[in-house]
């Protein structure tokens, strides 16, 4: 008996969007846009957002730096995982004080059919941050987006 072909739940599945911060919850998230990326047989575009607070980066340009080598060094672990699954990967580090914003600009200007993004069930202000984060995609997003409960 053959196995059973999964059809693409969402209406086109040719490009994937996953945002990605870093955080313990990447591989999860990462694994769920494969998944989805497998099943659709689509491009996936990893992003990743570096909070830019204007009134501390701007004295700080070797933070910034740091930051964004840091987060070059995440996104290219991505792209090895998702390439590893045969899926072509690019990857994209954006700076803003508002993180869904790139993420909603991204998905807007390279067609995206699906955001894969995570939300953590942290306290306080991270909890705060990253629910709006989450929130304010999915209010302005061109596409489905899939929060993965992280």
């Amino acid at each position: 008996m053959e196995p059973e072909e999964t059809a693409c739940p969402i209406t086109k599945g040719e490009k994937i969007l996953v945002a990605v911060d870093g955080s313990e919850f990447t591989d999860t998230i990462v694994d769920q846009a494969i998944s989805m990326g497998r099943i659709c047989n689509s491009v996936i575009v990893a992003i990743s957002v570096i909070p830019f607070f204007s009134d501390y980066i701007s004295s700080a340009a070797q933070l910034e730096e740091e930051l964004s080598k840091n987060t070059r060094k995440l996104l290219e672990k991505v792209k090895g995982r998702i390439e590893k699954e045969n899926i072509e990967c690019e990857t994209l580090v954006r700076i803003d004080e508002q993180p869904h914003e790139p993420i909603v600009q991204e998905a807007r200007k390279r067609n995206v059919d699906l955001i894969v993004m995570g939300t953590r069930g942290m306290t306080g202000l991270k909890r705060v941050l990253m629910g709006s984060v989450a929130q304010k995609v999915i209010g302005h997003a061109p596409c489905p987006v899939m929060v993965v409960p992280v």
